[in-house]
């Protein structure tokens, strides 16, 4: 058991058996499913967990509440690896009251055939509740990244329970650098919702806050200004690394052997250069590198009059996201139509504050003088 603070201690549980979460994500460490502890005057629980582990997170939380009993449940996120449990604790704990925005009631009886109408507190935008020396300020935030989630303060300890804001993928019993699975994290669950997030920031920057409790990934309680800023990026679509992305398709090779080359002269130029090969590497890693850079390359062949499916599905998960702010250029290979760069800059069409580089690269089968020349031209465009 964690202590957060000598009242807020953490209850939660770490997932290794889990191999995709959300069904598409890989996690190679594992994920949390983050629960807390307020013991006070009242006791109130923040969130349950994964219906996976609801032994021994009642376990986690019984060792923790010593003996008394819990009088609130808090239901930040309706999500059901934060809500599978709740059912599950109104029932072993039969005096205890449910406190949820009136959309995540809703959400309850769709989920568990009822909205515990009898023993719950409906919460909304800055309503509080007092356990004792802990008044809990309840703060909306729709669409991060489900219309019902509210994010609770507790100004006595100045914490932020932050539901799936500033999570990230692992579990908490592994040590990896942060930015990189929370940025995949973000981009890949939260990243639509760039706007709401804003919002949810500038809320954010009025309250004094020494520590932020998610409900995924460590408790953070040093240089938040770092993590704070790094979501200010994110959620503003704004540049965080400079450096190129190239995104490509390779049926034979040759297509492969276009962007090794641009590659290459990238790095002569001095440039960070992030190669993706759309069919191999790990489709939410290429899609965290084309918002983490400021420029993308596209490189595919066409296929059937179209483009290669894994390009096809790359660009959706770009624009998705709403996938903007960037300097982008096209490569296409064709034996005899090549067609690729112009779907692709449709499908981008609606993608805002996009600047499309003049020097794009056409490749009919192989490399040859001229298309070697324009991979040349495109490289020193991107390095300028």
């Amino acid at each position: 058991m964690m202590q957060i603070s000598k009242d807020i201690r953490y209850i939660g549980v770490n997932d290794h058996a889990i191999d995709l979460f959300e069904g598409q994500y890989i996690v190679p460490n594992g994920m949390a499913y983050n629960s807390y502890l307020i013991m006070d005057e009242k006791t109130a629980v923040m969130d349950t967990v994964d219906r996976n582990f609801g032994e021994p997170w009642i376990q986690n939380l019984e060792a923790a509440l010593e003996g008394r009993k819990p009088d609130y449940l808090i239901v930040q996120h309706m999500e059901p690896d934060h809500s599978a449990n709740i059912d599950v604790f109104l029932s072993r704990y039969p005096e205890a009251t449910v406190v949820a925005s009136a959309k995540a009631f809703a959400m309850m009886r769709n989920f568990f055939g009822t909205d515990y109408s009898c023993r719950r507190i409906v919460v909304g935008e800055g309503d509080t509740l007092s356990l004792g020396k802990h008044t809990l300020t309840f703060v909306t935030a729709p669409m991060v990244h489900w219309p019902e989630v509210i994010v609770t303060y507790d100004a006595y300890d100045k914490v932020l329970f932050s539901a799936d804001g500033f999570g990230k993928f692992g579990a908490l019993d592994v040590q990896e650098d942060w930015a990189c699975e929370a940025r995949r994290y973000y981009i890949g669950i939260v990243g639509k919702y760039g706007a709401q997030v804003q919002a949810l920031l500038k809320k954010a920057a009025g309250l004094d806050i020494q520590t932020i409790c998610p409900l995924h990934g460590p408790v953070l309680t040093e240089d938040l200004g770092y993590y704070l800023n790094l979501y200010g990026i994110w959620s503003s679509y704004g540049v965080e690394t400079e450096g190129v992305v190239i995104a490509y398709t390779s049926i034979y090779g040759n297509t492969k052997a276009a962007v090794e080359l641009l590659a290459e002269k990238l790095e002569a130029l001095g440039c960070t250069v992030a190669l993706n090969d759309l069919a191999r590497c790990d489709m939410a890693e290429a899609v965290e590198d084309a918002f983490r850079y400021g420029k993308l390359v596209l490189a595919t062949t066409t296929y059937n009059g179209d483009i290669f499916p894994f390009m096809r599905s790359f660009i959706d998960h770009l624009t998705e996201r709403g996938y903007k702010n960037r300097t982008v250029a096209f490569m296409e290979n064709g034996s005899w139509a090549p067609v690729a760069n112009k779907i692709m800059a449709r499908m981008l069409e609606n993608s805002k504050n996009i600047t499309y580089c003049e020097n794009n690269v056409r490749i009919l089968s192989a490399l040859n003088e001229e298309s070697m020349a324009q991979i040349e031209a495109l490289a020193q465009e991107l390095a300028g």
